[in-house]
């Protein structure tokens, strides 16, 4: 197998969007794109999933259908190291027994959190640049395709580390999530528009790592929404501030004035 091509596996299409299942090597992952074909010069948007989530996540499922079928954008999703089609290592797992044991115990989870995600960064990274390079190699998508990230908790932080080592991404949104000093330090790197939203009142991602994260990032460009209420209720409201961000600073870029 071509581990630089990607493979196309499965394919369904309704309401508009071709859903297409593909792989390219280890990396499993899901193109949204119009049923009628994608216009040349769209942009191409790629999604994050949340810690324990996957790339058929409700939400992101949700918000990449509204995204082609109101904006024509596409939209790509791959699992993370150890996340939906793809089996965990020994270390991941004993990183996830320790989070559970930590939740069921009430103890602090910070920095297994820190270790955890980290990791997975590091290793989603190079995958995630991978996927572009195969991504820009199909005809329907191209070289010449704007492209913007967004993604919230776990894909935050791979979000972070992929665009400032990535400067094909042009613009990046992203939802709450835990901070830490290796974030901060991501984010005094990131000079491209980017939108934050936090949740205000939430328990297990407070407002402050949030906050926090956004006074760091060094763009010019870059602002902040708050939501009311806890992380995991807050999918819609991210999902119409994240498109009208990136309508602003992508389709611009596709679009010329005339």
């Amino acid at each position: 197998m071509n581990h630089n091509t990607i493979h196309f596996t499965a394919q369904t299409s309704s309401n508009g969007v071709l859903e297409r299942s593909f792989t390219l090597g280890d990396i499993t992952g899901v193109l949204f794109s119009p049923e009628s074909g994608s216009v040349e010069g769209m942009p191409l948007l790629l999604s994050g999933h949340s810690g324990g989530m996957h790339k058929r996540a409700p939400g992101l499922v949700a918000s990449a259908q509204h995204k082609v079928t109101s904006r024509g954008y596409t939209i790509a999703a791959i699992d993370a190291p150890g996340h939906g089609d793809r089996p965990r290592n020994a270390r991941d797992q004993q990183w996830v027994d320790a989070l559970h044991a930590a939740r069921a115990a009430g103890e602090p989870m910070d920095q297994v959190i820190i270790d955890y995600n980290t990791s997975l960064a590091e290793r989603a990274v190079p995958e995630w640049q991978a996927t572009i390079d195969a991504l820009q190699a199909l005809p329907e998508i191209g070289a010449e395709a704007p492209i913007g990230y967004g993604g919230t908790t776990l894909g935050v932080v791979i979000g972070l580390m992929l665009t400032i080592a990535e400067p094909r991404i042009t613009a990046a949104a992203f939802g709450p999530v835990f901070s830490f000093e290796a974030l901060l330090e991501a984010a005094r790197q990131l000079t491209i528009p980017v939108d934050f939203t936090i949740a205000w009142d939430d328990e297990e991602i407070g407002r402050q790592p949030g906050l926090e994260l956004f006074d760091a990032c060094a763009s010019a460009d870059k602002a902040l929404h708050i939501y009311p209420g806890r992380h995991q209720r807050m999918a819609g409201f991210m999902a119409d501030n994240h498109t009208r961000f990136f309508d602003t600073h992508l389709r611009r870029i596709a679009e010329p004035a005339i």
